[in-house]
């Protein structure tokens, strides 16, 4: 009960001030741009809590923790506001109103704000505890292990499992995860050698499910506190290296190079988040840092729900010189609600797994 007492407290934290930052990127450009903000809510559903600003903008802590939203005056254009929203828009505060750069602005400040989020997380990580790096050098070979069985030996390094290229030992880690029971190659560099060895990575149970395993080890070098300039500049790699390897999974997914079983959603984080929380400060804020970047890139695909998708638009009408059709961005929004909505299922399929509850379910059942 501890323990998931902890996780449920670590999740509401984390998830809260991430979106927090998310919709502060978009409030602040709003107010930026002259533009008067209805609501700054935390959460979706009934408010929990409320209260009003000098400004009027109504702040709201909601009940359902999974994100949050900010509601610019006038967000709804002329064709789509009832008479009554029409006779209460303040002239020059709608969001309609703005120039495409403006509006754009306010869209995409919510990503920015994570990316900027994450760095200052890593700048402080780094000029305070330092950076520790796992060393790409294998140190250990469990005995009887499917990299033993294989050839692989100490100090050997892996730069690729199968047809994947591995950047490093996450990279090894997660690859292997995914691929239980699965018959491949490593490619090894040995001694300035490159070796390909075929493996059958190993496979541990969960309940019904399997987490491939390799039986190698990687060490770590402690890190040492920089400068804050050095920092600084650390925080900006660390975020752009992060972004980089998330990008390249998601099209490893895509493109069939990685499972799709290893999407997680809203469960999967909140295991996380528990986990980290037992490790001390410096986990959960570079668990925060990396969680604030996957939040940033999410919401930068083209999909018309996300802000991704409303920059595509704010694009077209900017070339175009008009907005895009009424009926196209209905459609738009459709398809990318349906998109959305078939995603969260499917990584809520795959955290229930994960945690054994179909197991659970057809095993009492039988």
């Amino acid at each position: 009960m501890h323990d998931l007492l902890r996780t449920i407290i670590a999740y509401v934290l984390i998830l809260g001030i991430l979106v927090f930052i998310h919709e502060l990127g978009h409030y602040l450009a709003a107010r930026w741009r002259g533009v008067k903000v209805e609501t700054f809510s935390i959460g979706f559903g009934p408010a929990l809590r409320r209260w009003y600003d000098k400004s009027g903008t109504e702040w709201r802590l909601s009940a359902i923790p999974l994100g949050g939203y900010v509601k610019p005056h006038g967000f709804e254009g002329p064709d789509d506001a009832t008479d009554e929203q029409k006779a209460a828009w303040i002239p020059g505060r709608t969001f309609h109103d703005k120039p495409v750069g403006s509006r754009a602005l306010v869209i995409v400040m919510g990503p920015v704000f994570n990316f900027l989020f994450a760095i200052v997380a890593f700048t402080l990580l780094f000029a305070t505890v330092g950076k520790p790096e796992l060393r790409n050098d294998i140190s250990q070979v469990v005995a009887g292990s499917a990299a033993e069985k294989a050839g692989v030996k100490t100090g050997d390094v892996i730069t690729r499992i199968g047809s994947l290229s591995i950047a490093g030992p996450e990279d090894v880690m997660g690859t292997v995860a995914s691929h239980p029971n699965d018959t491949t190659t490593l490619g090894i560099r040995r001694n300035g050698t490159d070796l390909t060895l075929p493996v059958t990575i190993g496979a541990v149970k969960g309940g019904s499910h399997a987490t491939g395993v390799l039986g190698v080890g990687f060490a770590a070098s402690p890190g040492h506190p920089v400068s804050p300039v050095k920092a600084a500049v650390m925080g900006v790699q660390e975020t752009w290296t992060m972004s980089v390897r998330t990008l390249q999974g998601v099209w490893q997914i895509l493109s069939g190079q990685r499972s799709p079983k290893e999407l997680g959603g809203t469960i999967r984080i909140a295991q996380m988040s528990g986990q980290v929380a037992s490790y001390g400060m410096a986990s959960i804020v570079s668990f925060m840092a990396l969680l604030s970047i996957n939040l940033g890139l999410i919401n930068l695909f083209p999909i018309p729900v996300l802000d991704g998708g409303r920059l595509i638009f704010y694009a077209v009408e900017a070339i175009k010189g008009r907005p895009v059709s009424r009926r196209v961005q209905e459609v738009s929004m459709q398809v990318g609600m349906a998109l959305i909505g078939a995603l969260f299922l499917f990584s809520t399929v795959n955290d229930l797994t994960n945690i054994g509850l179909f197991h659970w379910m057809f095993h009492t059942g039988s």
